[in-house]
């Protein structure tokens, strides 16, 4: 269900529509959605959503966005998609390729 709030955000461009795709509960996986997390949440507070997709559970899912590796960031919202391999452990690389910071 959708508030008044994120559906006005979701028309302007602000809500941040993110899908993680891992592959179980290994460190790697483990280690890129606590780097998302942090990173949403100091970057993006209130105007965004993880959605997390195990791959080991439903492995049928990865052809959708076409993901070759794990873990793989997807930004569905705000449009162009984009993806991030890795831990998103370098927050330069997170802040370029989600488009929050011009590439230098």
């Amino acid at each position: 269900m959708s508030t008044y709030q994120e559906t006005t955000e979701e028309e302007n461009g602000e809500f941040w529509e993110l899908r993680l795709y891992v592959a179980g509960q290994t460190p790697k996986s483990l280690a890129a959605f606590a780097n998302l997390k942090k990173f949403c949440e100091e970057h993006l507070a209130g105007r965004y959503r993880i959605e997390v997709i195990d791959l080991v559970e439903h492995p049928q899912l990865a052809r959708g966005d076409q993901i070759f590796a794990v873990p793989t960031l997807v930004r569905k919202l705000p449009e162009p998609l984009r993806k991030i391999i890795g831990d998103l452990s370098n927050t330069e690389k997170v802040l370029v390729g989600l488009d929050l910071r011009p590439r230098g």
